[in-house]
């Protein structure tokens, strides 16, 4: 069960890449909600506005970062955002060290403020 307040959400094209990412976290941060959602509803390469959905609700976290590997992955990651009560924050960085980088600074109970600024460098533009 989460301990912290902020959780992460991973959305990738690839369903071994977002379970892999996300296996990866929680070595860095076993009580940050980490939830994830990859590939389609019928396993292929792409993303799923269902599948992203689920990941947001399923996470234990009311206030969300949410990293994407590309440009599919935020169009859906955008229209859940719109269904969803929790506070999202859609992520246009690099989608690895981003992700990584969020979730040991939740884990170490960093502030937003400082967690923001870490992000900074790594925004994809």
């Amino acid at each position: 069960m989460s301990k912290k307040p902020v959780g992460i959400v991973i959305v990738s094209h690839i369903p071994e890449i977002a379970a892999g990412l996300a296996t990866l976290l929680k070595e860095a941060a076993k009580d940050v909600s980490i939830t994830y959602a990859g590939g389609t509803d019928d396993g292929g390469v792409g993303t799923s506005f269902d599948k992203i959905n689920a990941a947001i609700a399923e996470n234990k976290a009311d206030d969300l970062f949410a990293f994407y590997d590309l440009g599919s992955a935020k169009m859906n990651l955008e229209m859940a955002m719109e269904m969803s009560d929790k506070y999202i924050r859609l992520m246009d960085t690099a989608f690895v060290e981003s992700a990584y980088t969020a979730a040991a600074l939740i884990q170490a109970d960093a502030e937003l403020e400082e967690i923001l600024k870490q992000l900074e460098p790594l925004k994809v533009k």
